[in-house]
């Protein structure tokens, strides 16, 4: 089992013409795995010292996901009475909402007080972000907020963990920047006065990294200005790409741009690409029907958005209403629905 949105990447992966992954993979080489085995503490220091703060502080898991629903697992348990607040800002990256959900915590976005709020910075699908002021002033009234800096490095732009804030939580991973899918590496930042209690927690629940992606993971950050210039060129030609195809689209600092300009709703377009063998990944799954989700990750990103627009643009023409048989597939991910330990989308 898995849950939608990567199922809908992995089960159209055959597409030619494929804005679907979020991730390098495919467009830089993977990370070797080297020979001797990594050290954890090694490991941590130098993720440490990439965001700026106390080795201490830094835990290993899997994948941002894993370090993401760790989190939400320890905040939940501390949460006392009725089922606690989440808030969430649609769209937003599925596995964030739905953990919170399967965990028992009641979503909202109005900005009601809450244990937790949870944010991807930069954003996941909208490629935006946000200020430390504006993030700090949306989470206004969250005893703890959670943000997942998986697309941090593709700004480049500081980590929010240094920021001196009660109850700031941040993740990251290998999988997306430096390509490492295989690693399964992440990390969570846990602030400065639940360290030494989430570190008993994580002893509980947490099993150890293997240590050949614990030294392939030191790898990547030892090489991550070599891999940033790679990743960089890419994303800069990309980038430009589409503004020049999408006149007044904002440069995203993610990897990724939300197009809301649908002539149909996105489901009903996200099928008719299909059929022209172009994968992209409607608004539904991220809890915003009105847009399309576009990576900006893979070499052929000009002609693969070619297609796309191809696409867009012969609907708009036609101006045909909805079919009632294209309103079915994708809609938000019901909370639960498989499992969060993947970060290929």
């Amino acid at each position: 089992m898995t849950f939608p949105l990567r199922a809908w990447i992995d089960g159209h992966e055959g597409c030619r013409h494929n804005l679907a992954s979020s991730g390098m993979r495919g467009s830089i080489p993977r990370p070797p795995i080297p020979r001797e085995p990594g050290d954890p503490e090694a490991l941590r220091a130098e993720l440490a010292r990439s965001v700026d703060v106390d080795p201490g502080r830094i835990f290993l898991t899997h994948g941002a996901s894993e370090g993401n629903a760790w989190v939400a697992a320890y905040v939940r348990a501390r949460s006392a009475g009725e089922p606690p607040v989440c808030r969430v800002r649609f769209p937003e990256y599925p596995p964030l909402f739905g953990m919170a959900a399967e965990l028992g915590f009641r979503l909202d976005d109005r900005g009601r007080p809450a244990a937790l709020a949870i944010v991807s910075r930069p954003r996941n699908p909208e490629g935006d972000l946000w200020s430390p002021d504006r993030l700090f002033e949306w989470a206004e009234g969250a005893r703890h907020l959670l943000v997942d800096e998986t697309f941090r490095e593709f700004g480049p732009v500081p980590s929010v963990a240094a920021r001196s804030r009660s109850g700031l939580w941040a993740t990251g991973t290998f999988t997306k920047f430096y390509a490492g899918d295989d690693l399964r590496v992440g990390f969570v930042v846990a602030p400065e006065e639940e360290t030494a209690r989430f570190a008993r927690y994580h002893g509980v629940v947490a099993d150890e990294i293997a240590p050949a992606s614990v030294a392939a993971a030191l790898d990547c950050l030892r090489h991550r200005r070599r891999i940033a210039a790679a990743v960089a060129r890419i994303l800069d030609a990309n980038r430009r790409a589409l503004g020049t195809a999408i006149p007044g689209a904002r440069p995203p600092v993610g990897p990724v741009h939300f197009d809301r300009a649908l002539p149909l709703g996105s489901e009903a377009l996200a099928r008719r690409c299909l059929d022209a063998s172009v994968l992209v990944c409607p608004g539904g799954f991220f809890g915003d029907p009105g847009g399309i989700r576009l990576c900006l990750t893979r070499r052929t990103f000009a002609r693969d958005l070619a297609a796309y627009l191809a696409v867009r643009d012969a609907a708009r023409r036609r101006r045909e209403p909805i079919r009632a048989a294209e309103r079915t597939a994708s809609r938000p991910p019901r909370a639960g629905s498989g499992r969060t330990a993947g970060d290929r989308d």
